[in-house]
């Protein structure tokens, strides 16, 4: 339902989540996470650019959480890297399907679309944090 990248995006922030105050390097993560360095960096660098992240280089640097993003919900993250999510469309692809011309899966993927966007914006980042797991 969400992007690789996506799921990287949210695997790196609880990361972050579980070590909040705390500047990580980008090689820890890629360690911990099994991400690509590469592709974690790119990865970085988007939330980075749209302030979930800070960035510092150097002795002491890495990466770390910015103030407020422990508080912003998933949806936002998963938005950035997979884009605004289609709620009319069908997710079986069956034509025509819409709220007029329902397909036969219509009223039940509605109810399981609905409660996974509920989710998304519901859950925080902080959310993502092993020491946040029961």
């Amino acid at each position: 339902m969400i992007s690789q990248t996506a799921r990287y995006a949210l695997r790196t922030l609880g990361v972050l989540a579980d070590r909040p105050g705390e500047w990580v390097l980008g090689k820890d993560m890629a360690s911990q996470t099994g991400i690509p360095a590469n592709y974690l960096s790119k990865i970085l660098n988007q939330l980075r650019k749209r302030g979930l992240v800070q960035s510092q280089k150097g002795w002491g640097g890495g990466f770390l959480l910015q103030g407020h993003t422990l508080s912003v919900p998933i949806s936002e993250v998963v938005e950035l890297f997979d884009g605004p999510r289609e709620t009319g469309q069908c997710v079986f692809e069956l034509q025509p399907c819409d709220a007029s011309h329902p397909c036969p899966l219509h009223q039940r993927w509605e109810r399981v679309r609905h409660e996974y966007q509920s989710m998304l914006s519901t859950l925080t980042i902080g959310d993502l944090g092993r020491q946040n797991q029961p």
